[in-house]
């Protein structure tokens, strides 16, 4: 096996065992035991445990974010939503170990930061869909970035939901998801208060 290859095995075993037993409860020891090498071959390849995870975590976060932004192909403002809602099931359906990584908390500082940052790259490619329809119906195209945050937060909890369950079907969970955020877009009032008297 070359170097390289031997990099790619340690990768796939590390993200299966790291999808199985979380961050604190995986071990270089279990990893060189399950590619059949010795604790220093792991070492030698990623510095440790946190560097593989590190490595692992990264892959995952651009894949995530290659599906979404590259689901947005354009068309009406809810078609584009619906892509966006789809790909992220769709990543969460064939990529589970991944999904199952990245929306657990981190404890390793990495460069592309958390499943929070990652939401947050997702959102700001929202953003500008959002804000193009906010300034089409009047609406103050500034708020754009906080909902675009309430939308994709909504699918990313959705979808750790469905990781779970698997029912109904992703096109089924991605209609309801684009239903909900759709109509409430649409009944969208300009300037929204609470019913109550709270302040501040």
């Amino acid at each position: 096996m070359t170097g390289k290859q031997r990099r790619e095995q340690l990768l796939e075993i590390g993200r299966t065992v790291f999808a199985e037993r979380g961050y604190d409860g995986t071990s270089v020891e279990e990893i060189a035991e399950r590619a059949g090498v010795s604790k220093p071959v792991v070492y030698e390849h990623f510095g440790g445990k946190e560097g593989l995870y590190a490595v692992v975590v990264d892959r995952e976060m651009q894949l995530l974010l290659d599906m979404v932004t590259g689901a947005l192909t354009g068309g009406h403002s809810r078609e584009l939503l619906e892509q966006a809602a789809f790909a992220l099931m769709d990543y969460i359906d064939t990529s589970t170990d991944g999904f199952r990584i990245l929306v657990r908390d981190s404890p390793v500082a990495q460069s592309t930061g958390t499943f929070a940052s990652l939401i947050s790259d997702i959102a700001t490619q929202v953003e500008d869909i959002l804000g193009l329809e906010f300034k089409s119906r009047g609406f103050d195209a500034r708020l754009a970035p906080m909902y675009s945050q309430m939308l994709v937060g909504m699918v990313a909890l959705t979808g750790q939901w469905w990781l779970e369950v698997r029912k109904p079907d992703k096109a089924q969970v991605a209609a309801h998801l684009v239903n909900l955020a759709w109509h409430g877009l649409e009944g969208l009032e300009r300037h929204p208060k609470l019913v109550g008297d709270r302040k501040g």
